[in-house]
């Protein structure tokens, strides 16, 4: 059964966000991260790139697929987790304490169209 966090937003595409201190904090479920196995490389944006809701971002790969990462907000990127350039397989380790980016939102209602903990859950068949 995999980790799901109360209290985070979750996409369709399996990216979870967290928001602190204002900023919109965007990872990949456990779910997901689980289904590719070994993850090997993270594509990230750069820092001050737009990012826009429902849009690629970056992408996953790992042993067996490659995945495509979405947006679950837009903003501007203002932080990437640099220790996966070096560690991508943190992300397997731990896919909620991992994030990838960081992002000052433009329209915070965009949260309002992501799924609470049980909506993701249930969309997963858990």
């Amino acid at each position: 059964m995999s980790k799901i966090i109360e209290g985070l937003k979750y996409s369709e595409s399996h990216e979870w966000v967290k928001v602190e201190d204002g900023l919109a904090v965007i990872g990949v479920t456990d779910f997901a991260q689980a289904e590719m196995g070994d993850i090997t490389y993270v594509d990230m944006p750069d820092v001050d790139d737009e990012v826009t809701a429902g849009e690629e971002f970056g992408a996953l790969e790992s042993v067996k697929a490659a995945s495509d990462l979405f947006a679950p907000v837009s903003g501007k990127v203002v932080a990437v987790n640099e220790a996966l350039d070096d560690t991508p397989e943190l992300v397997n380790e731990d896919a909620f304490e991992n994030w990838i980016i960081k992002v000052e939102m433009s329209d915070p209602s965009e949260l309002d169209a992501l799924m609470d903990a049980a909506a993701y859950k249930a969309s997963i068949g858990e």
